[in-house]
């Protein structure tokens, strides 16, 4: 025998509710055919854009992209057409999430059988916070500069000389490698798995 709980909510306030979501979920299915995504190649000699349905929205080719050949230049076109594709998913996924909520879009995901790009398995998941704190304490100390873990107060001492960088002045190996500037990077750019 099943139990019977007693609702906590009135009749009107579950059709109001069960009416905001067929609404919300009305508006799904627009804000995936408004995502876009955009991708080239490396050359810059193949441009494609696509909506979150895979559908073309735009092909730019450039002149010197008949050197590739036919065949070279076709495949290349789908390549970056699904790279494109990804991204478009990627968008779609995100603007639902900001209109259903994470765990909607997430039912979403399952419902339809495709990840969100950035939840794939082979996906690069990017840099943790520590790695992140820690390059960046490294160029703070590579330039000396006041407050950073260099001073006093650091994890270096008062010598300043220590941790993977060896003398207080010189440049760790690690930050000599990056190509972009940590002390300039905002940690809100970073990608999550929304």
């Amino acid at each position: 025998m099943v139990e019977q709980v007693p609702l906590e909510r009135s009749t009107r306030e579950l059709i109001a509710e069960t009416k905001a979501r067929e609404e919300a979920f009305a508006r799904v299915r627009n804000v995936m055919a408004e995502a876009t995504g955009t991708a080239h190649d490396v050359d810059d000699t193949i441009e494609v854009t696509v909506d979150a349905r895979g559908r073309l929205r735009n092909l730019w080719l450039a002149p010197n992209a008949v050197n590739w050949g036919p065949e070279r230049l076709g495949s290349l076109i789908v390549e970056v057409a699904q790279v494109a594709m990804r991204e478009a998913t990627q968008a779609s996924y995100n603007k639902v999430a900001l209109l259903l909520g994470e765990d909607m879009t997430y039912l979403i995901e399952q419902l339809s059988g495709q990840r969100a790009p950035a939840r794939a398995e082979h996906d690069d998941p990017g840099m943790t916070v520590e790695e992140f704190q820690r390059r960046r304490e490294e160029r703070l100390r590579a330039a000396g500069e006041p407050g950073g873990p260099s001073g006093p107060s650091g994890p270096s001492g008062p010598s300043g000389a220590g941790g993977p960088g060896g003398a207080g002045g010189a440049t760790p190996p690690a930050a000599a490698d990056d190509d972009y500037d940590l002390d300039t990077f905002d940690p809100a750019t970073l990608r999550s798995d929304r």
